[in-house]
């Protein structure tokens, strides 16, 4: 990331030559720390910017993929076949064990009958 666009060397050493003229010699050395200073802190925000808005791009991409996920979960063809061949042979059951029901109480039935 180029935080001067448009600057070249040239417009580099005359800021530094009218920067040494009107600052003077013994004060320059710290003004350049304390822009160096500014430099690197712009720098860093602009890191933290980008880092927190990468953050809540993967956040914001995650959330959708969870909810196309959530919808093949719904939507899942091995899971709608299974509900209905339950739902299917749930009366198939139902009846099945209604008649072991009848036949074991009418086994037992003639089991009393005979210990009589």
């Amino acid at each position: 990331m180029n935080l001067l666009p448009g600057i070249g060397f040239f417009e580099i050493v005359v800021v530094a030559v009218v920067a040494l003229i009107v600052v003077g010699p013994k004060d320059l050395p710290r003004l350049m720390r304390l822009a160096g200073r500014a430099v690197a802190q712009a720098k860093r925000m602009a890191s933290e910017f980008t880092s927190a808005f990468n953050q809540m791009a993967r956040e914001g991409e995650m959330e959708e993929m969870r909810k196309e996920i959530d919808a093949l979960k719904r939507n899942n063809v091995i899971s709608e076949t299974r509900r209905s061949i339950e739902d299917a042979v749930r009366p198939v059951e139902k009846s099945v064990r209604s008649e072991v029901a009848d036949i074991n109480r009418a086994g037992a039935g003639s089991v009393t009958e005979r210990a009589e």
